[in-house]
């Protein structure tokens, strides 16, 4: 894998760290109005970061995984798109106009966000140790 600088690694870490903060504030209902910004923030830092820790292998299963990171990530983002949204309701005019319309962007919208930073936080998380076993595993078979 290729490393990140230390600029990038800072941006990396805060990126995490903002967007923990973020969501954790949010779920609390603390400052929500700023809260959303944050975990969008943060998700667009540590997943463009993410992005450029490039696998320069050949292993098919650490490619899998990548793929499987990178929606991961593409979550995070969505999952902090859908937090503005349950905040400031930017969309909810263009699907009022009728009982169905209402009920539609309540079942789309309405609190969805933790399903999605739920979803994205586990693929996270399996990705980061099963590419690290996969790392590891083949820098074992290149040393015998």
């Amino acid at each position: 894998m290729r490393q990140l600088n230390k600029l990038e690694s800072t941006v990396y870490l805060l990126g995490g760290i903002v967007m923990v903060a973020g969501a954790g504030l949010y779920a609390f209902f603390l400052i929500q109005s700023v809260a959303c910004w944050l975990m969008l923030a943060g998700a667009a830092g540590f997943v463009l970061m993410q992005s450029r820790q490039r696998y320069l292998g050949t292993r098919l299963a650490v490619r899998r995984l990548r793929r499987i990171m990178t929606l991961a990530g593409w979550g995070f983002i969505l999952s902090g798109l859908f937090m503005v949204e349950d905040c400031y309701h930017f969309l909810r005019p263009a699907f009022t106009g009728s009982l169905d319309g209402y009920s539609s962007y309540v079942n789309i919208f309405h609190h969805n966000w933790v399903i999605l930073l739920l979803i994205s936080a586990v693929l996270e998380m399996y990705t980061t140790h099963r590419i690290s076993y996969e790392l590891k595993k083949e820098g074992g078979e290149g040393s015998d």
